[in-house]
This record gives structure tokens, C-alpha cells and sequence, in this order.
């Protein structure tokens, strides 16, 4: 590859990261986060099992007695979330992120189809709300163990901060592009969620995990 075309890449792809070549798949994964908090806060009583930050502060507001806000259900989209993000941390410790990076996204994808059975049989809220926020919390622990700037695929608080702060940087566009990917997987989820439904949003974000682990494995094996 030409130098030039190195360079026209490297606003996706950090140039020189050893995990650049997961940089599409992290922004796919991006997209299905915007997708999943859609169906938690439209369908399961306004919690977040993808974005953990909202989920505290909403844990917060419903302990102080706010309307409309279960306490209980933000407590446990955030312990099924750390539960997931444990096991993601402990499994395999000793193994390259990159090949973690397909079997954990499997194991998600996993936890959504358990979540997608539930709300077809109309379980209720908690048996479609901890696999989806544990399979959250596998996520963001293989994205954390990659490591790749701007791209953590569920919270862009930082990431805004650094477009903001340094709009000229050749980071910029790929910042940019993160937070567009996720206002995209939510507004997607929304439309879905009012039109066909909450079980049409899930299993989108199950095809996408699939394709996702099947790709991120041929990566990982064709690495060695």
C-alpha cells in the first residue's frame, strides 16, 4: 500500500495500532449499541443496558423518587453489565485481544438471541434486560482490551470532547464518524421499535454481532 494511501486511511484506521484492521467492525458494533439502547429505553422502561453513564445518573434519579424511573431495573442493567464486562476481562487472559475479539462478540450475540426468545414469549422486562446489558458489558470489555482511539462503540462523551478540542486533528473525521455510527444505530432502533417492533430491532443487532464474530474470526485466525 502507497504511502498516500496509508495516510487517506488513517483517519479510520490508526495507523501503526496493531488492531487498525477491527477499526470497520468496532464502528459496525457501534451502530448495533445505538440499536440495543433503543429497545432498553423505548421498550423496557427508560434504562440503558449500552450506555452506562446514563444508566447511573438514571439510577440516581430514581432513587431520589423521579417518575417514570425504576430503580431496580437501572441496578440491574448495571450488575448484569459489570457481570458481563468481568467475564469478558477474566476469560483468557493470557490471549491476544484480537482473537478474543470474535468468540466474546459470539458470546454476545449469544446473550441476544436469549434476549430476542424472551420478548417473543413475553418473559417481562428482566429476562430480555440482563442478557442484553451482559452481553454489553462482553463487549465493552474486548473494545477496552483492544484499545483503539475513538472507538469505544458505546459512549462518546470523550469522544465529542476531543473533536471539540482539537477539530483539526487527523483523528477528527474518525471521531466524527463514531458519533454519527451511533446516533444512526439509535435512530434506526427508534423507528424500528415504533414500526415493527422491538423483536425486528434485536434480531438486526443478532445479524450483526454473527457477521461480526464470523469476520472478526477468519481475522483472528488468518493472524496466527
Amino acid at each position: 500500500m502507497s504511502a498516500r494511501r496509508r495516510r487517506a486511511r488513517g483517519w479510520l484506521f490508526p495507523e501503526g495500532h496493531p488492531h487498525a484492521h477491527l477499526g470497520p467492525l468496532l464502528l459496525v458494533l457501534t451502530f448495533a449499541s445505538g440499536l440495543v439502547d433503543a429497545v432498553s429505553f423505548l421498550g423496557l422502561g427508560r434504562v440503558f443496558v449500552a450506555n452506562m453513564t446514563g444508566n447511573v445518573v438514571f439510577l440516581g434519579f430514581a432513587l431520589s423518587g423521579s417518575a417514570g424511573l425504576s430503580a431496580a431495573a437501572s441496578a440491574t442493567a448495571l450488575a448484569a453489565f459489570l457481570g458481563g464486562a468481568g467475564a469478558g476481562g477474566w476469560w483468557r487472559r493470557e490471549a491476544r485481544p484480537a482473537r478474543l475479539f470474535g468468540p466474546l462478540v459470539a458470546g454476545q450475540a449469544a446473550l441476544v438471541a436469549v434476549a430476542l426468545a424472551a420478548l417473543g414469549w413475553d418473559l417481562g422486562r428482566y429476562p430480555v434486560l440482563v442478557p442484553l446489558a451482559a452481553g454489553m458489558g462482553l463487549q465493552n470489555a474486548v473494545v477496552h482490551r483492544l484499545g483503539l482511539p475513538d472507538l469505544t462503540t458505546t459512549v462518546v462523551t470523550r469522544t465529542l470532547t476531543g473533536l471539540a478540542a482539537d477539530p483539526w486533528r487527523p483523528a477528527a473525521p474518525r471521531r466524527a464518524l463514531s458519533v454519527a455510527v451511533l446516533a444512526c444505530g439509535a435512530l434506526v432502533g427508534g423507528l424500528l421499535h415504533s414500526g415493527p417492533g422491538p423483536e425486528w430491532v434485536l434480531a438486526l443487532v443478532l445479524v450483526l454481532l454473527t457477521a461480526v464474530a464470523a469476520t472478526a474470526g477468519r481475522a483472528g485466525r488468518s493472524d496466527g
